[in-house]
């Protein structure tokens, strides 16, 4: 095709009224072409329209992103239901406008701005672009924007918004998800992310201001706005500072003779995981050359996620094996999260769970209060926290130590507005968790940190090396003084949201309508908490405590055998996912039986409950 047909066919494009059959469509696609100003995007839904392809087009262009449990998330690419540089700036613009609404001193205060490494070349997306024209959105309406000016891992926007007590911040970042996806995580004025209703109020307001601002596109704003400020040298300081507040034997770290390995997963983590380690006098832990620096592709890995265990954890055990260390750290992408593992006598390794990690973090906390605190200090003044589909380990240890243990919806969105409530309250909360590995030790960042996390078990396995035990020899202990508490946690894949439904509903009228099974295969049901209905048997009044979650699927079994089991959807991906615990007494040390009772009632949940065959559920691959 000549230029000049190539030019004249995408005129006519432009300003042709398009005839799919579809008017919904229709002003869908004109919409598109006449605001995405990103050649690369804007070439994509050229293409769909060129070849005819109305389904594509409907499905990208016909629905929009909604917030899940981490904000907006999902793939980059053109289209009003993915990320990209169109969908960013409306976002933006709806943040400003209900920002503006909320705070009358919104432009006193100002709004930060952090990103990771995510990018994808077919979109010309990156999330250093979206993060610039999330500030430029806001530059260009006179907010001040405190934008890194390098990538930074997750957990440094809430703490920003803290330091600098900006109105707001956002995050663009998709975590340890699939390298295809990327997202835009909110912080409101307290550090925590967004919690309804604010999800919802934002919602509204992005889709009041769908067509871009004058000025919205205008990126080159964030080099030459005096409102454009460079918060990272100063964060950082702040930040490694404040880690000396959960550093407790430094003068033992600079001697220990453990050596540790980090692995920051093709991320942010590398330089900050260095820092810390010095801040508590630490020698640099090694990091795993292949996958020290940023990777848009994460190329050495199936999937960027330290969660999925020993599989994608290869290279950093090797290495840990060559340079004779013992312990290897694994921060996710944006270093919010965190995996453990220990080298066994029998030359095997052990990745430790989420659960199993908290135990030993629990342990720690509590322990390091102990032997710090001041005379008058009150253990009732001492909180810990954990979502709701995470272990009971904490409340065994709350219960016999005399703190107290609350749990949360999932999410750490939930934790961090909970310590807050608890800071104003004059309170005290020393660790809290989610079982995805997601740990916060201390009340610095009011979201989960896998730099401190990193930091503070590269302590706790020295500290402990001193009295020649390994970090699964402590868990042991800890099991052996406040009871075994065994847990699984895994998941299926269904990417038909129907299906998923029907298999909630099903349990919600399982045996006649509006009744709940009382048996999962051989195994009583002692009590049955729904939190998307608000039902829970075991309360007087059948309500549930936790608030009521509607736009997610999450019911709870309690069983007659002490096991508790939680079948729920991701806010973030298409998975049902499962997660079953085994809570004994001190007494009830045969590990094997546990477990066999364990395995056995999870087979049931899956068989019965679930029907992976009838509903076409596609298991983990392991």
């Amino acid at each position: 095709m000549s230029e000049n047909a190539e030019g004249d066919l995408n005129s006519n494009l432009l300003h042709s009224p398009y005839h799919t059959g579809d008017p919904q469509l229709d002003t869908a696609i004109e919409q598109w072409l006449r605001w995405d100003k990103n050649p690369k995007t804007k070439e994509q839904i050229e293409n769909l329209i060129r070849n005819g392809m109305n389904k594509e087009l409907r499905d990208r262009l016909c629905c929009r992103m909604t917030f899940g449990t981490a904000g907006l998330r999902s793939a980059m690419g053109a289209g009003f239901c993915y990320i990209n540089d169109l969908t960013v700036i409306q976002s933006t613009q709806g943040m400003y406008k209900y920002l503006e609404r909320c705070f009358s001193d919104f432009k006193q205060r100002g709004f930060v701005v952090g990103y990771d490494t995510r990018g994808q070349v077919t979109s010309s997306c990156s999330s250093q672009r979206l993060a610039e024209l999330t500030a430029a959105v806001l530059l260009a309406k006179d907010v001040p924007v405190y934008l890194f000016s390098r990538y930074v891992p997750t957990p440094f926007v809430p703490y920003a918004v803290q330091e600098l007590k900006a109105v707001a911040g956002v995050m663009i970042t998709a975590s340890h998800n699939r390298k295809e996806d990327n997202g835009y995580k909110v912080y409101w004025e307290n550090g925590a992310q967004i919690t309804s209703p604010h999800d919802k109020e934002i919602l509204k307001c992005i889709e009041e201001c769908v067509e871009p601002w004058h000025g919205s596109w205008n990126d080159n704003l964030v080099n030459t706005s005096p409102l454009k400020r460079d918060p990272l040298q100063d964060i950082c300081r702040r930040y490694m500072e404040d880690l000396k507040k959960i550093c407790f034997y430094r003068e033992l770290n600079s001697q220990t003779t453990l050596k540790f390995v980090h692995s920051s997963f093709h991320g942010v983590g590398h330089d900050y995981v260095q820092l810390a380690f010095q801040v508590f006098g630490f020698k640099p832990p090694i990091p795993v050359p292949e996958q020290k620096d940023p990777d848009p592709d994460f190329s050495t890995v199936k999937c960027p996620n330290p969660e999925e265990g020993e599989s994608v954890l290869e290279l950093s055990l090797r290495l840990a094996e060559k340079e004779n260390a013992r312990v290897v750290l694994a921060t996710d992408p944006d270093a919010d999260r965190l995996a453990v593992a220990e080298l066994q006598e029998n030359g095997n390794w052990k990745v430790f769970t989420g659960n199993e990690l908290a135990a030993l973090f629990g342990w720690w906390m509590f322990d390091c209060w102990r032997k710090n605190k001041s005379r008058n200090a009150d253990v009732k003044n001492i909180y810990m926290l954990a979502t709701t589909v995470s272990s009971k380990i904490l409340k065994a240890i709350a219960l016999k130590e005399g703190f107290h243990f609350e749990e949360t919806l999932p999410g750490f969105k939930w934790i961090g507005s909970r310590i807050k409530n608890l800071l104003e309250n004059g309170k005290e909360v020393l660790f809290s968790f989610e079982e995805s590995i997601g740990f916060l030790c201390g009340t610095s960042v009011l979201d989960k940190d896998g730099v401190s996390a990193a930091v503070v078990v590269a302590e706790m396995a020295s500290y402990l090396e001193t009295v020649n035990i390994t970090l699964t020899q402590q868990l042991i202990k800890i099991y052996e003084k406040y009871g075994y508490h065994l847990s699984k946690t895994s998941y299926f894949l269904c990417y038909d949201p129907p299906t998923i439904k029907s298999i909630f509903e099903r349990l919600r009228n399982f045996d006649s309508p509006k009744e709940y099974p009382k048996f999962c295969g051989t195994f009583a049901i002692l009590h049955i908490r729904d939190v998307t209905t608000g039902y829970d048997s075991s309360q007087p009044n059948k309500k549930s405590v936790l608030p009521v979650s509607k736009n997610s699927q999450m019911i709870t079994f309690t069983f007659q055998n002490g096991c508790v089991a939680t079948l729920r959807t991701s806010g973030t991906e298409p998975k049902i996912k499962y997660y079953a615990e085994m809570c004994a007494s001190p007494e009830q040390s045969d590990t094997a039986l546990l477990e066999e009772e364990l395995k056995k009632l999870i087979e049931a949940l899956i068989e019965n409950f679930l029907e992976p065959s009838k509903n076409g559920l596609i298991w983990r691959s392991v």
